[in-house]
C-alpha cells in the first residue's frame, strides 16, 4: 500500500484533526471525514446534491475549479465564501498533502 498524505480538518468546534489519507483508494474528502467519524453527513452520498459536506479550503492548494453540479449546489448552500467547496467533490490525490479544510456551519 502506498503511504498516505496528511490533511487537516477543522471541525465546527474549531478543533483540528490531522488525518492520514491514502491516495490509492479513490476516496474523496467526504469519505475520509466520515471514516474518521467527523461530523459530515454526506446525505446525498457524494453526488453534490445536498451541501451537507460544505466547507472552506484554508490552505493554498490548487484543487481546480468546481464542476457545474458543485457550483449549482454551492449556490444554494449557507455561508458560501470564495474558498467554499463540497468535500465530496474533492478526490484525494498526492498534491493535497498538507491541505487544511474547515467544515462549514450547517445553517440550521
Amino acid at each position: 500500500m502506498k503511504p498516505g498524505i496528511h490533511i487537516t480538518i477543522i471541525d465546527r468546534e474549531d478543533r483540528s484533526h490531522v488525518l492520514e489519507a491514502p491516495t490509492d483508494l479513490g476516496l474523496n474528502l467526504m469519505e475520509l471525514c466520515r471514516a474518521s467519524e467527523l461530523p459530515v453527513a454526506g446525505t446525498c452520498g457524494g453526488m453534490a446534491l445536498c451541501a451537507s459536506c460544505h466547507g472552506y479550503v484554508l490552505s493554498d492548494h490548487d484543487l481546480g475549479l468546481p464542476g457545474e453540479a458543485e457550483e449549482d449546489m454551492l449556490d444554494q448552500a449557507f455561508l458560501v465564501q470564495s474558498n467554499s467547496r463540497l468535500c465530496c467533490q474533492l478526490a484525494i490525490h498526492d498534491r493535497m498533502d498538507g491541505l487544511i479544510f474547515k467544515l462549514a456551519e450547517t445553517g440550521s
